[in-house]
């Protein structure tokens, strides 16, 4: 596996991540910590060096059974974990990205981590109610502090972590280094307006759910693949049942299985986005990772692009089509421009 700097940092990440919300069975479909710890194992063997988990992700058995698989290995590992999700539903103030909930979710984090610092803290979810300025400010004195190194944010608009990094640079504060998003065939949105900011503002691009949930393993689509499933085969659309179909037609033509078709199709456009590689057993996350060395054909990668294309909407196609003529000319035709990758 091949290194990459996080965003317009100096850190070196792995071109995969290990997301861990598997790790522990708290939720009745994770792993146990024995095959975590085979799981893990696998991954670091692989040259993997970025273990991504949160504070809620199986009540927080996750973040213990990551400090514990790390040991005393636990610096040679970008460890990265999460805040905002509450931790006692009882307490208004034990949720979102206020100053006072950042510190006591780090404190708890770096417990069950057994660590005493955190090399990269995600904000897990926009919170329209604490101002950005606010969770900016205290992010950065945590890493001023010591306890954090880089830090970024899940799910979350442009606009806001735009402003976010505008307001940090001005102020002198540590900006997002990247995002976590979904991203998968089915799953295209950030297309519109997230992958062009990131790749304007030079930040890395985390992508959860690349199988979307398990749609684009073959679980619903290939004769007898079954297993179990967080997503629901009722709610599964027709749509998205023709892009795996698709996944499956192009992995059966290049002798791999749908899930290496499917992650390696998010690596396709950009070398900034690092999938997060999920499973609930070491057979999985194996198959998995060999999706990192595989590279698509050009004409595999164009059907794909098909089979799960989007609308872009307004105002990108606006631009990027219905105008062109009328703005630049005929010699516009000429220039080659800046035309965002992501089209």
């Amino acid at each position: 596996m091949r290194y990459r700097l996080l965003g317009r940092t100096g850190l070196r990440v792995s071109e995969a991540f290990l997301g861990t919300m598997t790790f522990g069975e708290e939720w009745g479909w994770g792993a146990s910590a024995e095959e975590c710890r085979k799981m893990f194992t696998a991954y670091a063997e692989a040259g993997g060096n970025v273990i991504d988990t949160a504070n809620r992700y199986t009540e927080g058995s996750s973040e213990r059974i990551v400090g514990e698989l790390l040991g005393a290995e636990r610096d040679r590992f970008v460890l990265s974990t999460k805040y905002t999700l509450t931790m006692d539903g009882t307490d208004p103030n034990a949720a979102g990205n206020h100053r006072k909930n950042l510190a006591r979710s780090v404190e708890a984090s770096l417990r069950r981590l057994g660590t005493d610092y955190i090399d990269l803290l995600w904000v897990h979810i926009w919170d329209p109610n604490t101002p950005i300025e606010e969770t900016m400010r205290a992010l950065d004195d945590l890493v001023r502090a010591g306890k954090v190194l880089y830090v970024g944010i899940s799910d979350a608009p442009a606009w806001l972590i735009s402003r976010a990094n505008t307001i940090a640079e001005f102020r002198g504060w540590t900006p997002f280094a990247g995002l976590q998003l979904p991203y998968s065939l089915v799953k295209r949105d950030i297309e519109r307006e997230l992958l062009p900011m990131a790749e304007a503002l030079e930040l890395s691009v985390a992508a959860w759910s690349p199988l979307a949930g398990g749609v684009l393993s073959g679980k619903f689509t290939r004769p007898g693949a079954d297993g179990p499933s967080r997503v629901d085969r009722g709610t599964v659309s027709e749509r998205d049942l023709e892009i795996a179909r698709t996944v499956d037609a192009v992995a059966d033509e290049l002798g791999v299985s749908s899930s290496q078709v499917a992650i390696a199709w998010t690596r396709a456009h950009h070398p900034s986005i690092h999938p997060i590689l999920g499973a609930r057993n070491l057979a999985q996350l194996t198959d998995n990772l060999s999706a990192i060395d595989l590279a698509l054909p050009e004409d595999a990668v164009a059907r794909l692009d098909e089979a799960g294309a989007i609308d872009l909407g307004f105002p990108m196609e606006f631009i990027l089509d219905t105008t062109t003529d009328f703005v630049y000319g005929p010699s516009g035709k000429r220039v080659d421009g800046r035309r965002s990758q992501w089209r």
